[in-house]
């Protein structure tokens, strides 16, 4: 497929998607937004793709939404014909959905600025680095809306009620450093490494785990956030490790470890996930 403002380059298991408008610091239009959702899907249905890294062209990661409709940029009624309260679908909130559901890892190497949806479109991903020139921002308040992106859930399960609430409520912007103290991210690089740092973390995955159980511990620790009690999860772990551990994977993991070697996985998310699989009810919307 040819994308107008990203990138879809596969190298090896390793898929990097380069959000690319940078004379705008990559500013999230509905054309990114729908090129990004058919990009996760199409990786989460290539086998050979183990890993996704997503970053940014140029000095910015995503500077927001493209406000170059000005004053009425928020306003759904004027710039757009479906007009309900009740049809309407944040679109910040469909791409962090489609993350959500994806069976691939995902890490978010933030090369520069990330505010507004440049920051939530990040929480849903399992491990996000920055650079020391990236700058992170929840800045609805100061623009008199609300957060999207699903990241009223997202955010306070990433770091916490407290740290959450200062960010939303005050809207400000801050460094790498603090989005590093607050949990936001789990390392700060220099730019020059920021990549190849995300490529090694992805090499790791990708050529020492097994497909399926990557696939499934992704889904069991975001789901799991919801569990009512750990017997749910207990149940939910018996499980997976009752189909997993009769799969020919398991055996290749014992084996390649006694053998001192690394191990070949057969198994792939797209047909050998086990007979549980989903475990959950979307509701509807």
């Amino acid at each position: 497929m040819d994308y107008q403002q990203i990138r879809y380059e596969v190298d090896g298991p390793i898929l990097k998607i380069t959000l690319d408008r940078p004379e705008k610091l990559n500013a999230f239009t509905g054309t990114m937004q729908s090129e990004l959702i058919e990009a996760y899907r199409r990786a989460d249905d290539d086998d050979n793709v183990r890993v996704i890294i997503v970053t940014g062209e140029g000095r910015g990661f995503c500077a927001g939404a493209d406000l170059s409709a000005g004053p009425s940029t928020f306003d759904r009624t004027k710039r757009h014909s479906e007009t309900s309260a009740e049809k309407h679908r944040d679109g910040g909130g469909l791409l962090s959905l489609a993350v959500y559901d994806l069976k691939k890892p995902l890490i978010a190497a933030i090369n520069g600025p990330a505010v507004g949806v440049g920051a939530t479109m990040t929480l849903p991903m399992d491990i996000r680095i920055a650079s020391t020139q990236a700058r992170m921002g929840f800045v609805f308040s100061r623009r008199a809306i609300v957060p999207e992106a699903c990241s009223t859930y997202f955010l306070s399960r990433v770091v916490g009620p407290a740290q959450a609430a200062e960010w939303f409520l005050t809207g400000r912007v801050f460094e790498a450093e603090e989005a590093l103290r607050g949990g936001l991210v789990s390392r700060v690089v220099a730019p020059e490494d920021l990549l190849p740092t995300a490529t090694s973390i992805a090499n790791e995955i990708a050529e020492n785990t097994a497909p399926v159980s990557v696939a499934l511990c992704r889904q069991m620790m975001w789901r799991g956030l919801e569990a009512q009690s750990p017997m749910e999860m207990h149940r939910l772990e018996s499980l997976g490790v009752y189909w997993r551990g009769q799969s020919p994977d398991a055996v290749e993991g014992v084996a390649s470890f006694l053998e001192k070697r690394k191990p070949d996985f057969s198994g792939r998310p797209s047909k050998d996930m086990p007979p549980h699989y989903p475990w959950w009810e979307d509701p509807d919307f």
